[in-house]
């Protein structure tokens, strides 16, 4: 039988791995913004996400909130060293949702709010992308508490995975924007996708060759049984989904793109997690060290498995009843 602790950690890197790949998209939406063609190109990327952008926030709410239920300890040590990054992150979601919505109101102070939309998506993703470089890096902790300071988290490494998310979301809106659209439109995003994919798998070969040196136990993880089976196959799931990505964008496809670039973070979400495990705080706090006590853990777990596939179902109707490409003669309503 599993313990308590391992379930809910799968849990939680359910709930992060579905807000990057859902919410990584619309970001990445917001981030390709500044090179649509006029108004009605603007308000076409905008429509393609208008209806489901909010709800994928949902999964960054159970994420964070998860943590701080059930792994009580990770969380007091994750947020001090991460403050900055974060507080930047939600202040920049914040006021990118402001600017989706206003920017429809007003025609005065429309360039002020796609900027905000613009700037909001971008600097989400870069302050993700240090935050999960600040993680990989690893968090002083002493006597279970962050005995590092305040600009830890501030570093090339860190900076470096920034702009690997940014790309990484870009390349994830322009295969949705793809998926979701014809026309002039579709074509100029494949001309992007097309290097976005090339600069992703370029992060993807830095950031992996530089994680190792990180902490001395990724080189172990790695090289040592079982995880130098997954040193040969994550490599090659990676190549695999590459020429998934480039031959749908050489082909034409609509969704096969968008499915390869997923597959993209999902293969580098795994990698992560074998670095990572069995720890929840790299390099030495652990998941059972971690967790809040048995009974709340189960009593947590019991709300949760109701309110998780409830979730799920109403995410999975949104997208279908919004399926199909979006119309460009269609407001926002």
């Amino acid at each position: 039988m599993f313990e308590l602790s391992f379930i809910w950690a799968g849990i939680i890197a359910f709930a992060v791995l579905t807000y990057v790949i859902l919410d990584g998209f619309d970001l990445g939406v917001g981030i390709l913004f500044p090179f649509a063609n006029g108004e009605q190109e603007k308000a076409t990327m905008m429509n393609s996400i208008a209806p489901i952008w909010d709800g994928n926030e949902t999964w960054l709410v159970l994420g964070g909130g998860g943590l701080f239920a059930v792994f009580p300890l990770a969380y007091a040590v994750v947020m001090p060293a991460l403050y900055m990054p974060i507080i930047l992150m939600l202040l920049a979601l914040i006021f990118r949702g402001v600017a989706f919505e206003y920017r429809w109101r007003t025609e005065r102070w429309k360039p002020v709010w796609d900027v905000g939309f613009f700037g909001g998506s971008t600097v989400a993703a870069f302050m993700q992308g240090i935050a999960l470089g600040a993680l990989v890096q690893g968090i002083d902790v002493a006597d279970r508490a962050y005995a590092g300071g305040w600009w830890d988290w501030l570093s090339p490494f860190s900076i470096l995975t920034g702009f690997a998310v940014v790309v990484g979301y870009a390349l994830l809106g322009a295969t949705w924007i793809i998926l979701k659209t014809e026309g002039s439109l579709q074509r100029q995003m494949q001309g992007h996708a097309w290097w976005l994919g090339a600069g992703t798998l370029g992060f993807i070969g830095v950031v992996s060759l530089m994680t190792p040196f990180q902490d001395p136990v990724y080189f172990q993880r790695w090289l040592n049984l079982p995880g130098s089976v997954f040193s040969v196959i994550m490599p090659g799931a990676v190549i695999a989904a590459a020429w998934a990505l480039f031959a749908g964008l050489n082909a034409g496809k609509d969704a096969q793109p968008f499915l390869a670039a997923l597959g993209l973070f999902v293969l580098c979400f795994i990698g992560i997690g074998i670095s990572f495990y069995p720890n929840i705080v790299p390099p030495g706090l652990t998941i059972a060290e971690a967790a809040a006590p048995d009974e709340s853990l189960r009593f947590a777990l019991v709300g949760t498995l109701v309110l998780v596939p409830l979730i799920l179902i109403y995410t999975g109707y949104a997208y279908w009843l919004f399926r199909g490409k979006v119309n460009p003669e269609e407001g926002y309503h």
